[in-house]
């Protein structure tokens, strides 16, 4: 059986936590704050209380790391857990800079090792379904993308709003269309703390045609996540809030005398989508792979590639905050 140590359960790596715990394979875990440590590790006896990264890394016993640290710290610790030859599950994003991610892909696939990212909404059923009537035709050609991550949430200090929401929304863009943008362009603003982003847009064009454009704030006065694909067919909503996660809408643009385009509202229906909390597949997926020896859909590549859309985003808020 595979054994996993953890390193970082506060905000999310509780979550992470308690499903390792569920699946049974949660042999150590470590955070640097004993409080948390304590307070987590108390109710689950068969979880032992590491000492240290070190202590984690140095453990012969233990077959892979799952990393839920602040985004600063994470291709430091996933460089060490690669070269202690542990197969490795990094929180988004998987580090700060498109030199890092490469850095990483190196170490892992020269170490034969698992690399794998935490853009969640990639195991989400509903996602997984939108993918589905994708590739049936249902939608036609996709024509343009966007999404909403917003709420009135944990603002940090650490990192800005486009690198703390962000990636999800890009992973399942650049996997939905099939290729990496073309051109990217941001624009934010920053009025909690000078400097760091509390909200953000984020266009971006791919070689085919295809645009997406990307709006993330922590500074909104509810919760909404929202993803819409735009199809020369229909159209797809999915709805992370909502009940019932994804609607297909099938509109359509018809011309009048062929020079005045015509809305045709339909009325939309629900798609059914299968149950399961996207992170426990997400995590079952990493257990599975380390098993098979096969890459999982958000590998270091893939990683690596939202982290050159991050970082091309970021180069556009600093030109634009410069001039």
């Amino acid at each position: 059986m595979t054994r996993v140590g953890q390193i970082g359960l506060g905000y999310w790596g509780k979550n992470i936590f308690r499903n390792f715990c569920e699946l049974g394979v949660l042999a150590s875990a470590y955070d640097a704050s004993p409080e948390v440590l304590s307070a987590r590790t108390s109710a689950s006896p068969f979880v032992r209380q590491a000492s240290s990264v070190d202590d984690i890394l140095g453990d012969g016993t233990v077959d892979a790391v799952a990393l839920a640290t602040p985004a600063a710290t994470h291709f430091d610790l996933a460089r060490r857990s690669l070269l202690a030859g542990k197969d490795v599950f990094v929180e988004k994003p998987l580090a700060l800079t498109t030199q890092e991610g490469e850095e990483l892909l190196r170490i892992a696939e020269e170490n034969r090792r698992i690399l794998m990212v935490g853009h969640i909404l990639q195991y989400h059923p509903a996602v997984h379904k939108l993918k589905e009537i994708l590739k049936d035709g249902l939608l036609g050609e996709i024509e343009y993308i966007y999404s909403n991550r917003l709420n009135i949430g944990k603002l940090r200090t650490e990192e800005n709003i486009l690198w703390s929401f962000a990636p999800h929304d890009i992973s399942v863009i650049l996997s939905l269309v099939g290729e990496e943008p073309s051109n990217v362009n941001a624009f934010g603003g920053d009025y909690v703390t000078p400097g760091i982003y509390d909200t953000t847009v984020t266009m971006i064009e791919f070689p085919r045609g295809v645009r997406a454009h990307i709006f993330v704030s922590w500074l909104h006065p509810y919760k909404e996540q929202k993803l819409i694909v735009v199809g020369s067919k229909a159209m797809a909503v999915f709805d992370d809030v909502s009940e019932e996660k994804l609607f297909l809408y099938p509109h359509k643009i018809e011309w009048e005398n062929k020079t005045i385009p015509v809305a045709h509202r339909a009325d939309y229906r629900v798609i059914p989508v299968p149950p399961g909390e996207p992170l426990r597949l997400e995590l079952q997926c990493f257990l599975d792979s380390i098993l098979t020896r096969q890459t999982p859909p958000t590998d270091g590549r893939e990683g690596l590639a939202v982290l050159r859309v991050l970082g091309a985003a970021e180069q556009s808020l600093q030109k634009r905050r410069i001039s």
